[in-house]
């Protein structure tokens, strides 16, 4: 059975199937891969995997071997002449008034070719910037248009919750976020609650949505008449991480309860609260 090993480019990108081309790397291991006209350094992310392609499919990128301490000397020298390119490029964006925003660069370990990542609001033609980075740089050169979450991805930062961006620093995938997650979360009156550094929905309202969908399931729903040990009243509020409730009682006041002292009990006719409110909601 043919078996491929997953390798990652950076810290956080997502991984890339490939060849071992004969080795056993392990979890961890620095390796060389051949990628088109070139190699890039990697690092394996997992062991061997069985994996059989589809007929036709593009055959998969081969490691070469182990990287050593020359590969990982190479590696940084080329992340100091990234930066000087960077500088270089965003002058002659600059120069030629293109409506782009720069946001990182990145050579291949054999600087055969190096990558710039820009954000814009449509289409660029950078044909022309091109034409003249390329004999300064005297290498392949590819601009690659990012999205915002992408954009965030690359640039880094600290989120509202004091900690680098999991997009950043540790999630390897960016998976839809809908408003689905933020509705089931009580957060669409505010959207500062869920909108991350890239302007779009916070990948973290994945990663809470099962636990309050969960929740939900057990608590009583907004508006809904309960019985508490203070009497009946109305749920006004549902704090499904507390699992606990606010509820408006008929005797006027609330209080928030957790959820194992409430009764879902049918009420059987009007629970009129204080300023003759109805807690089923019909006409008192």
């Amino acid at each position: 059975m043919p078996v491929a090993v997953a390798v990652a480019f950076r810290s956080a990108g997502p991984a890339l199937l490939c060849d071992p081309n004969g080795h056993t790397p392990t979890q961890g291991d620095p390796v060389i891969v051949e990628l088109g006209k070139g190699y890039e350094l990697a690092r394996v992310r997992g062991g061997l995997r069985e994996h059989t392609a589809a007929p036709g499919a593009v055959p998969l990128p081969r490691v070469l071997r182990r990287a050593g301490s020359a590969d990982e000397r190479a590696a940084r020298e080329n992340e100091a002449r990234a930066d000087r390119a960077l500088s270089l490029c965003r002058e002659r964006i600059t120069a030629q008034a293109l409506p782009m925003r720069l946001l990182a660069a990145r050579y291949q370990l054999d600087r055969t070719q190096i990558t710039f990542y820009f954000a814009a609001d449509g289409r660029v033609d950078f044909r022309a910037l091109i034409k003249d980075l390329a004999p300064l740089l005297k290498t392949r050169i590819q601009l690659h248009q990012t999205g915002a979450r992408e954009a965030a991805k690359l640039l880094g930062g600290i989120g509202p919750c004091g900690r680098g961006l999991c997009c950043a620093t540790w999630l390897t995938e960016l998976a839809p976020v809908t408003m689905q997650m933020a509705r089931e979360q009580q957060l669409l009156l505010n959207p500062t609650k869920f909108s991350g550094a890239c302007g779009k929905l916070m990948c973290c309202l994945r990663f809470e949505y099962d636990l309050y969908r969960e929740a939900r399931q057990r608590l009583p729903t907004l508006g809904e008449v309960v019985e508490t040990p203070d009497g009946p009243g109305q749920v006004t509020d549902v704090l499904a991480l507390k699992e606990s409730v606010r509820v408006t009682l008929k005797g006027g006041g609330e209080r928030e309860y957790p959820a194992a002292q409430i009764e879902r009990a049918v009420v059987r006719g009007c629970a009129v609260l204080a300023g003759g409110a109805c807690a089923g909601g019909c006409r008192a």
